[in-house]
């Protein structure tokens, strides 16, 4: 690994080498599928293709929310889509998500089916497709989705930038990881200082904001990822602890929460999720004593 301080970029850059670092072996400069592989399809109008990180835990938390509300046509069949294998690169995913990219969604309900790509993209559908955790008031919605996408502008700071200088490069550069750092520190005084003026994100009520933001910064805040819980200083972010704490006590969070996850606690992974009872009778550590 050539060293940062004698490295000059070439005029004009050309992939010649592997990049280093975890998930070197799936990144590419281009796109398209490598292989072909068709996507499965259960019996549930929404099909999820995905996998339990902070992207895909967003979708799995709003769909549990809205089956806890009670709406029956958010049922879902997730499966499970393995990016440290390239699964994402398969023919299927990638006519789902051209990006290949988790999470996918695809909407068979109705007589054409529907693809949505984008974690932030598919929030705003279902909350649209089933009026639920999008204000309607023009100031509140606003308000709402003003946050939703501060979250998908903000964290390819947290994950790309500093998550991947953290704990994942090759080598520990100091001005990346000082660079990063500084910025998610910021982020996280952002989320502080609003939670010190409401109960949720967007206000008084839970809403997509919520589901959005949790996942990353509920996650950091909670010591989930990268292990920069104490380098990070995040139990100083009193306000964003109140916050994660009332939602990691909704049962929706919870279930959504375990879906497609293929770390921790076997208990608390449930690779695909086809049926309500699933999460009784399909963890891990169920189906490991089985076999």
């Amino acid at each position: 690994m050539t060293n940062s301080s004698d490295y000059t970029p070439p005029k004009v850059w050309s992939w010649n080498k592997p990049s280093g670092g975890q998930f070197a072996n799936i990144n590419r400069p281009i796109s398209g599928p490598t292989h072909d592989k068709e996507l499965p399809v259960g019996r549930h109008p929404l099909q999820l293709y995905s996998l339990g990180t902070p992207n895909g835990v967003k979708v799995t938390v709003m769909l549990e929310e809205l089956l806890a509300l009670g709406h029956s046509g958010a049922e879902y069949d997730a499966w499970l889509i393995r990016i440290g294998t390239g699964d994402q690169f398969g023919s299927g995913f990638v006519a789902v998500n051209p990006n290949s990219k988790i999470p996918a969604l695809v909407d068979r309900s109705g007589p054409t089916a529907i693809r949505v790509f984008e974690s932030g993209a598919i929030l705003m559908y279902l909350a649209e497709k089933f009026g639920a955790f999008l204000p309607t008031d023009a100031g509140a919605r606003a308000e709402c989705l003003s946050w939703l996408f501060w979250q998908m502008g903000s964290a390819p700071y947290l994950g790309g930038g500093f998550g991947h200088f953290y704990a994942y490069a090759p080598e520990k550069i100091e001005y990346a990881i000082d660079r990063f750092a500084m910025e998610v520190k910021r982020q996280l005084d952002v989320l502080d200082r609003r939670l010190a003026q409401s109960e949720y994100i967007a206000g008084g009520t839970y809403t997509i904001a919520d589901i959005a933001i949790f996942p990353w910064y509920g996650g950091l805040a909670k010591g989930w990822l990268y292990g920069a819980a104490e380098f990070l200083s995040v139990e100083d972010y009193k306000n964003v602890q109140r916050w994660a704490d009332a939602l990691l006590e909704r049962p929706a969070v919870k279930r959504g929460s375990m879906v497609n996850r293929v770390y921790g606690k076997p208990s608390s992974q449930l690779h695909e999720r086809h049926d309500a009872s699933d999460f009784d009778t399909k963890t891990q550590d169920k189906l490991v004593k089985e076999s």
